[in-house]
């Protein structure tokens, strides 16, 4: 059996599409995530081992986290948020949990994974957000939150070298977190337009990038930001 490789979030729509991707390529898996519901089922059709961890509960995350074992060939933290609010309307709280979930999870959760990530010169890959580096109005928190992950990427891949860092930034992606968006009909038409590739991201476009840059074929890439989101966030779109 090879050596595990950590999915946080595995229940999303981006860590499912990549825990398949993985377990299809032969990939002992160890997943994680807080709805048990949801967790077990999928584990037990991957053949992964599973623990129930909500990242905000640093206790249950190290665990979990810990659970995989001595050695971990990669991990990757696929929980997010997004909030939309304007300025004014944006407390405290908004952006203090952002920056909880998005970054604090995940420095926890590769500090957990640390030891086992150098035991057997293993990857991580973190998400952030198309939003942290094109200026959308309405979004503050989760521009600022996934900024921080983006910074966290680059500062984890000069810290922890030779195990390799590196950050996905996606445009908008069909998922439940996303579904006020993408199941309005004349919504999600308008936000595609604004996509020099004119559709919404699926999970598996970025699920494909986290596979290739968890696996030895993406063994001299560190610290990078790369971009799933259609060229929205280099190019103009025609429209």
């Amino acid at each position: 059996m090879n050596d595990p490789m950590i999915i946080v979030g595995a229940t999303g729509a981006i860590g499912s599409a990549l825990a398949r991707r993985l377990a299809a390529a032969g990939q002992s898996l160890h997943l994680i995530a807080r709805d048990g519901a949801a967790l077990a089922p999928l584990a037990g059709s991957l053949g992964a081992s599973f623990q129930v961890a909500d990242v905000l509960d640093d206790a249950a995350l190290q665990s979990a986290v810990a659970a995989a074992g001595p050695r971990v060939a990669g991990l990757a933290y696929c929980v997010g948020s997004i909030v939309m609010k304007p300025l004014k309307r944006a407390s405290v709280a908004d952006f203090a949990d952002a920056y909880a979930l998005n970054v604090i999870g995940a420095a926890r959760a590769v500090a957990a994974a640390e030891a086992g990530l150098r035991a057997a010169d293993g990857s991580v890959v973190l998400f952030s957000s198309v939003a942290a580096q094109a200026g959308f109005p309405n979004h503050t928190v989760i521009g600022a939150a996934k900024a921080g992950v983006e910074g966290l990427s680059v500062a984890l891949a000069a810290e922890l070298a030779p195990v390799r860092v590196n950050c996905i930034a996606p445009s908008l992606t069909r998922s439940k977190i996303a579904a006020p968006m993408t199941e309005n009909q004349a919504m999600a038409k308008a936000i595609a337009a604004q996509h020099p590739i004119a559709r919404l991201g699926e999970p598996d476009d970025t699920a494909a990038l986290a596979e290739f840059l968890l696996s030895g074929q993406a063994g001299w890439i560190t610290g990078q930001v790369i971009g799933v989101d259609g060229g929205r966030s280099r190019l103009r779109s025609k429209g």
